[in-house]
């Protein structure tokens, strides 16, 4: 979808609204992370997000893959830049039709800085000279087809003497073909003002978003004010100058300028605000809610999970619950389906799912494991760790990047007494009858509507509780299971070919929703993953250690299993009495 569309609906109805940006980190586990902050970042409702490329295209391949990815992995649509000062003609044309061949139809189209220093364009180098002549042959290109946005100088982008001069050419930039207009970063909100009311009187009539950075650090302030030729008020640089030496109080107080900025700019008209967060999410987060800039929970959470925007997999609302806190994995062994599940699950086996290309990894150093998870050398100190994640006193385990999820903290006291018996749940669920769909917690979906869970727990447990365990399940007619060890041995009582619903959704003028399931195949498929990451977490030690060779042998011997207490209607305290007595 093209953002302008949902830039000029939020304007007409009057709704303030946000977007984030980012920029392409240069080592991979740095783009894991970045993936894991966007998804975060996503709970905080921007209605879209833009990734920038380096200068010459350096970065085009991984620019157009995190915009990729961020709209089929996580829903949000992305807006790529695009650089054409020095860059190849070829290189652009083909980064605008991979952007197309991808689905991303948004375009941030700049200039660029030149490289080295450099202050004279070098026409043997690319064919645009202008930002103007990149939107213009975009615009005849590929007409309608992008939403193309622009930069905005308030302060001249070379200065203040070409502020003038400046608004002539953004007013090119939108008779070229623009659609929207981003500012460049400032702190001098009665300037910014002026200079729209400027834009306006020259003819700029398309929407402009004010680019917000808050503060992070004085040295980094300095450098990048002076960079960009900021102009920065003298309150300002009089509250930083006595706590400059203090990095948190640095951010505390950029929360604060950041807070002040949007609420004298909406007091204004303003609706629509662009942060540079420089991949970082705690300020922005802050500001958001310091400014009571929450989402609901419909815009937020149409399903259970993010749904792709991928045209490919319009319609889709239904995936297995294995694969929760990890989304792009999922999306990757689907890929070559030719349709996607639409209000019925259908046969896993038929398209199969892909199988696992690459090991799954742990995304620390040795140096950064050691510090989180330490050397547990016994059963005992993995118990333990995993008992610190589901109270919240570890932020992650190699099976989750992110701390438990709300829900599942409502039930943390009770996983964490399982996990301390040796039942290591990396996966769970309470249950919930007829929960309003706006419900902060539980809720998804259109508003009006009524939401309902199945308590689910996902485990794995030692092959010498296996049995007991088993025996237990066997015993309650309402609860289902599967059990399966690396080598595959599955031990069930559920029908082979049953999918069974265990979050659905009753709304008005709809057809019931269930779009989490758990079943057989996928399963399967999902537990290849689970085991490698004991493998993963025991790469991170060196292979002759008790701690590697400790926990690889709970992935090449323990059982990985999940239950589903069918009965809706009990308690989510309910489906811990099935452990009761059993474990050390």
């Amino acid at each position: 979808m093209k953002i302008i569309d949902k830039v000029n609906k939020a304007l007409e109805d009057d709704r303030c609204f946000w977007s984030f940006e980012y920029f392409p980190p240069k080592t991979q586990p740095g783009v894991m992370n970045l993936y894991d902050r966007i998804e975060r970042m996503c709970d905080l409702g921007p209605l879209f997000i833009d990734v920038t490329w380096r200068w010459g295209g350096k970065s085009s391949d991984l620019t157009l893959e995190l915009c990729s990815v961020s709209q089929t992995v996580y829903g949000v649509e992305a807006n790529m830049h695009m650089t054409c000062t020095n860059t190849n003609f070829s290189l652009i044309k083909n980064a605008l039709e991979k952007a197309k061949d991808n689905g991303v139809q948004n375009i941030l189209a700049l200039r660029g800085d030149l490289p080295d220093g450099t202050v004279e364009f070098d026409p043997s180098v690319g064919e645009f000279k202008y930002a103007t002549d990149l939107v213009r042959y975009i615009r005849q290109t590929y007409g309608d087809y992008f939403c193309i946005s622009v930069a905005g100088y308030p302060e001249g982008c070379m200065g203040p003497e070409d502020i003038d001069r400046d608004i002539e050419y953004l007013k090119a930039k939108q008779d070229a073909g623009a659609d929207m207009v981003i500012t460049q970063l400032f702190y001098d909100v009665d300037n910014f003002l002026g200079w729209v009311d400027k834009c306006r009187k020259a003819g700029v009539t398309i929407p402009i978003l004010p680019g917000i950075m808050p503060i992070q650090n004085y040295g980094g302030f300095k450098r990048m004010t002076k960079l960009c030729r900021i102009k920065v008020p003298q309150e300002i640089w009089d509250r930083l100058e006595p706590i400059k030496d203090d990095d948190q109080a640095i951010k505390d107080y950029g929360i604060e300028v950041a807070v002040e900025m949007i609420r004298q700019m909406k007091s204004a008209g303003v609706r629509g605000f662009h942060f540079y967060t420089v991949n970082l999410e705690r300020s922005t987060r802050m500001v958001l809610e310091k400014l009571g800039f929450v989402p609901s929970v419909n815009e937020v959470r149409p399903l259970p999970w993010n749904p792709s925007l991928s045209e490919k997999r319009a319609g889709e609302n239904v995936r297995p619950i294995f694969w929760r806190n990890h989304a792009r994995s999922y999306v990757k062994r689907t890929e070559l389906w030719d349709e996607f599940p639409n209000g019925r699950w259908g046969d896993a086996r038929s398209p199969a799912f892909g199988e696992l290309v690459h090991s799954v990894q742990v995304r620390l150093t040795t140096e950064q494991a050691v510090r989180r998870w330490g050397t547990p050398t016994s059963v005992e100190d993995v118990n333990a760790l995993f008992v610190k994640f589901c109270r919240g006193e570890l932020d992650s385990l190699p099976w989750s990047d992110m701390p438990l999820q709300p829900e599942s903290q409502l039930i943390q006291d009770r996983l964490a007494e399982i996990n301390a018996r040796g039942f290591l749940t990396i996966n769970s669920q309470p249950s919930c009858n007829g929960v309003a769909s706006t419900d902060k917690i539980h809720g998804w979906g259109p508003p009006n509507g009524f939401v309902y869970k199945k308590a689910y727990l996902e485990f794995f447990v030692s092959p010498a509780a296996i049995d007991a365990l088993l025996a237990r399940l066997n015993a309650e007619p309402s609860v289902t299971y599967h059990a399966v060890n690396k080598g595959g041995k599955l031990l069930t009582n559920c029908a082979e070919d049953s999918a069974n619903a265990v979050t659905w959704g009753v709304f008005p003028g709809k057809e019931i929703l269930q779009p989490t399931i758990v079943e057989r195949a996928s399963f399967l498929a999902w537990k290849d993953e689970a085991f490698d990451f004991w493998n993963a977490w025991a790469r991170v030690y060196d292979s002759d250690s008790p701690t590697a060779a400790l926990l690889r042998s709970f992935g090449d011997s323990w059982y990985l299993v999940n239950i589903v207490e069918n009965n809706f209607q009990k308690s989510s305290e309910a489906i811990f009495d099935l452990f009761a007595d059993l474990g050390h």
